[in-house]
Protein backbone atom coordinates (compact mmCIF):
# COMPACT_ATOMS: atom_id res chain seq x y z
CA UNK A 1 0.00 0.00 0.00
CA UNK A 2 1.52 3.57 -1.03
CA UNK A 3 0.20 6.11 1.26
CA UNK A 4 0.37 9.73 0.48
CA UNK A 5 1.03 12.10 3.62
CA UNK A 6 0.18 15.43 2.38
CA UNK A 7 0.97 18.93 4.52
CA UNK A 8 1.44 22.50 3.95
CA UNK A 9 2.12 25.43 6.61
CA UNK A 10 5.07 23.74 9.07
CA UNK A 11 4.58 20.63 8.53
CA UNK A 12 3.01 19.75 11.81
CA UNK A 13 0.15 17.50 11.44
CA UNK A 14 1.86 15.58 8.39
CA UNK A 15 4.95 14.82 11.08
CA UNK A 16 2.06 13.13 13.81
CA UNK A 17 0.77 11.31 11.15
CA UNK A 18 3.57 9.95 9.82
CA UNK A 19 5.20 9.58 13.39
CA UNK A 20 1.66 7.61 14.16
CA UNK A 21 1.72 5.30 11.21
CA UNK A 22 5.27 4.62 11.39
CA UNK A 23 4.66 3.77 15.41
CA UNK A 24 2.29 1.25 14.78
CA UNK A 25 2.52 0.19 10.78
CA UNK A 26 5.95 -0.31 10.92
CA UNK A 27 6.47 -1.26 7.54
CA UNK A 28 4.08 1.21 5.85
CA UNK A 29 5.41 2.75 2.55
CA UNK A 30 4.59 6.57 3.15
CA UNK A 31 5.25 9.53 0.62
CA UNK A 32 5.16 12.97 1.86
CA UNK A 33 3.88 15.75 0.24
CA UNK A 34 4.36 18.96 1.28
CA UNK A 35 3.21 22.59 -0.34
CA UNK A 36 6.71 24.35 1.08
CA UNK A 37 10.29 22.47 1.45
CA UNK A 38 9.68 23.32 5.42
CA UNK A 39 6.50 20.91 5.68
CA UNK A 40 7.86 18.23 3.52
CA UNK A 41 11.40 18.24 5.51
CA UNK A 42 9.14 17.83 9.09
CA UNK A 43 7.66 15.11 7.29
CA UNK A 44 10.95 13.46 6.07
CA UNK A 45 12.37 13.91 9.82
CA UNK A 46 9.40 12.22 11.19
CA UNK A 47 9.91 8.92 8.77
CA UNK A 48 8.40 8.97 5.49
CA UNK A 49 10.23 6.86 3.34
CA UNK A 50 10.04 9.50 0.52
CA UNK A 51 9.49 13.24 0.27
CA UNK A 52 8.79 15.66 -2.40
CA UNK A 53 7.19 19.30 -2.27
CA UNK A 54 4.97 21.51 -4.48
CA UNK A 55 2.43 21.24 -6.96
CA UNK A 56 3.42 18.78 -9.56
CA UNK A 57 4.40 16.79 -6.23
CA UNK A 58 0.96 16.60 -5.32
CA UNK A 59 -0.55 15.79 -8.47
CA UNK A 60 2.03 12.92 -9.71
CA UNK A 61 1.88 11.39 -6.27
CA UNK A 62 -1.84 11.60 -6.28
CA UNK A 63 -2.35 9.41 -9.41
CA UNK A 64 -0.39 6.76 -8.10
CA UNK A 65 -1.31 6.63 -3.98
CA UNK A 66 -3.52 4.14 -2.12
CA UNK A 67 -4.39 6.18 0.51
CA UNK A 68 -4.16 9.60 0.88
CA UNK A 69 -4.00 11.14 4.05
CA UNK A 70 -4.27 14.90 5.57
CA UNK A 71 -6.01 17.70 6.73
CA UNK A 72 -9.35 18.25 4.90
CA UNK A 73 -8.29 21.43 3.62
CA UNK A 74 -6.35 19.53 0.91
CA UNK A 75 -9.74 18.83 -0.74
CA UNK A 76 -10.59 22.25 -0.94
CA UNK A 77 -8.81 25.22 -3.46
CA UNK A 78 -6.97 27.92 -2.03
CA UNK A 79 -6.92 26.56 1.85
CA UNK A 80 -4.36 26.15 4.30
CA UNK A 81 -3.73 29.94 3.89
CA UNK A 82 -3.32 29.60 -0.20
CA UNK A 83 -1.24 26.66 -0.39
CA UNK A 84 -3.67 24.16 -1.79
CA UNK A 85 -3.84 25.57 -5.52
CA UNK A 86 -7.00 24.63 -7.13
CA UNK A 87 -5.15 22.25 -9.31
CA UNK A 88 -3.45 19.86 -6.05
CA UNK A 89 -7.17 20.17 -4.71
CA UNK A 90 -8.42 18.32 -7.66
CA UNK A 91 -5.74 15.83 -7.74
CA UNK A 92 -6.37 14.36 -4.41
CA UNK A 93 -10.30 14.94 -4.69
CA UNK A 94 -10.04 13.14 -8.19
CA UNK A 95 -7.31 10.81 -7.14
CA UNK A 96 -8.97 7.17 -7.04
CA UNK A 97 -7.14 6.76 -3.50
CA UNK A 98 -9.50 6.48 -0.48
CA UNK A 99 -8.39 9.31 1.97
CA UNK A 100 -8.35 9.47 5.72
CA UNK A 101 -9.34 13.05 6.31
CA UNK A 102 -8.66 15.50 9.41
CA UNK A 103 -11.25 17.83 10.28
CA UNK A 104 -9.35 20.96 10.64
CA UNK A 105 -11.26 23.86 11.15
CA UNK A 106 -9.30 26.28 9.97
CA UNK A 107 -10.07 25.79 6.28
CA UNK A 108 -13.38 27.48 7.22
CA UNK A 109 -15.41 24.04 6.43
CA UNK A 110 -17.51 22.59 9.55
CA UNK A 111 -17.77 18.82 8.83
CA UNK A 112 -21.56 18.23 10.74
CA UNK A 113 -21.32 14.90 13.36
CA UNK A 114 -17.73 15.46 13.97
CA UNK A 115 -16.91 16.07 17.02
CA UNK A 116 -15.01 19.03 18.67
CA UNK A 117 -11.69 17.58 19.79
CA UNK A 118 -8.22 18.25 19.81
CA UNK A 119 -6.08 16.86 16.30
CA UNK A 120 -3.98 14.56 18.34
CA UNK A 121 -7.11 12.50 19.91
CA UNK A 122 -7.42 11.67 15.77
CA UNK A 123 -4.21 9.96 15.13
CA UNK A 124 -4.89 6.94 16.58
CA UNK A 125 -8.13 6.58 14.42
CA UNK A 126 -6.14 7.09 11.46
CA UNK A 127 -4.06 4.42 12.06
CA UNK A 128 -7.37 1.96 12.25
CA UNK A 129 -9.02 3.48 9.20
CA UNK A 130 -5.71 2.33 7.18
CA UNK A 131 -5.47 -1.25 8.54
CA UNK A 132 -9.19 -1.52 7.32
CA UNK A 133 -8.12 -0.45 3.80
CA UNK A 134 -5.07 -2.55 3.77
CA UNK A 135 -7.55 -5.48 4.80
CA UNK A 136 -10.05 -4.29 2.05
CA UNK A 137 -7.21 -5.00 -0.24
Amino acid sequence: MNILVIDGMGGGIGKAIIEQIKGQLAGAEITAVGTNSMATLAMIKAGANHGATGENAVIHNCAKADIIVGAIGIIFANSLHGEISPRMAEAVSSSPAHKILLPVDKCNVTVLGVADKPIQSYMGEIVKRIEQQMAAG
